[in-house]
């Protein structure tokens, strides 16, 4: 049985210049990639249209390549799975939004900020850890139209099973256990339409075949 290739990645936001935090995540993932001769994938995460700036694309690149940390998929390199640009990709992320609102695995959202912060609030001074209370994740179909005939624009949630465990083996940390009822409900589409980090980010790594991802304990 043939041993499959070793994938890491560099996935990057364009909203500034390279720090030594982003250098660190590179390094590793680098280093992890050529010590098994695998492949080291660069991508870019430039949904936030807002504070993504091609310039900072360009130094991103050219940093890399001075520090030595060449990549063998991405742009400026090719390969099967691109394009490697994330605001390239919506209509990727379009066909997998319609499948999971096919398999009711997602809802629309039309919680305002100051009522998502409201509850946040009251989950704090209860002693809980802040998540989603499921405000619309019962709608009817009737009272979803009468909400977008008023004009208003939905997120888009995750439905996350209730009462389950999430396991899986941490590279670094071993084995890792988490309960669903202490995620809560995610947005995978803001209001605006654009794709949320969390999920362009988990389809493109599967799509992209990555294996290991080496990156900072805040994601």
């Amino acid at each position: 049985m043939k041993t499959p290739i070793i994938k890491t990645r560099f996935a990057p936001s364009p909203t500034g210049l390279i720090h030594l935090g982003n250098v660190r995540t590179a390094l590793f993932n680098a280093l992890y990639a050529y010590r098994h001769q695998g492949v080291f994938l660069l991508r870019i995460e430039d949904t936030d249209l807002e504070r993504s700036q091609t310039e900072y694309v360009q130094q991103l690149m050219s940093d890399l390549q001075w520090l030595g940390l060449n990549w063998q998929e991405g742009p400026q390199v090719g390969g099967e799975h691109g394009p490697y640009y994330q605001s390239e990709r919506n209509e990727i992320y379009a066909r997998y939004y319609a499948l999971l609102e096919q398999y009711h695995a997602v809802y629309p959202c039309f919680c305002t900020p100051s009522e998502l912060e409201l509850a946040r609030k009251l989950q704090r001074v209860a002693g809980q850890a802040p998540r989603y209370t499921g405000t619309c994740a019962h709608l009817s179909q009737a009272e979803i139209a009468a909400k977008l005939d008023r004009g208003l624009k939905p997120t888009l949630r995750f439905r996350v099973p209730h009462g389950q465990k999430i396991e899986f083996i941490d590279l670094v940390k071993g084995a890792q256990q988490f309960a669903t009822d202490d995620i809560g409900d995610f947005i995978i589409r803001r209001a605006d339409g654009t794709p949320a980090f969390f999920f362009c980010n988990a389809i493109d790594d599967a799509l992209m075949g990555v294996t290991q991802v080496f990156r900072g304990d805040d994601h």
